[in-house]
């Protein structure tokens, strides 16, 4: 599965010398892809974005002058973001304020 985030994600860890991350992403991002065919393209990415931002948020206590984990979280946290509220249901009219 094509996720250019996680690619910038591996990319960044290895820069930061996070070379034993790169693995445990690689593993997350293979086990997710065996689910795709039961929960949907979309829904995996979602799942493996909330991973990447996980990692991130780690790297960026880690390393928090470091503005390429920032910025690179930033991006995640939106993308994530706009991907997971597909997934929302809406709420029934009958809980909506006239």
């Amino acid at each position: 599965m094509e996720v250019p985030e996680i690619e910038e994600l591996k990319k960044l860890c290895k820069e930061l010398g996070e070379k034993n991350l790169v693995g445990r992403i690689d593993s997350f991002v293979a086990l997710n892809e065996g689910l795709e065919s039961k929960k949907g393209k979309d829904f995996i990415k979602v799942s493996i974005l909330g991973f990447a931002e996980g990692v991130l948020v780690s790297l960026r206590r880690k390393y928090p002058d470091d503005e390429r984990v920032r910025s690179l979280l930033e991006k995640v946290s939106r993308r994530r973001a706009e991907l997971d509220a597909a997934f929302r249901k809406p709420r029934p009219p009958i809980f909506n304020e006239t």
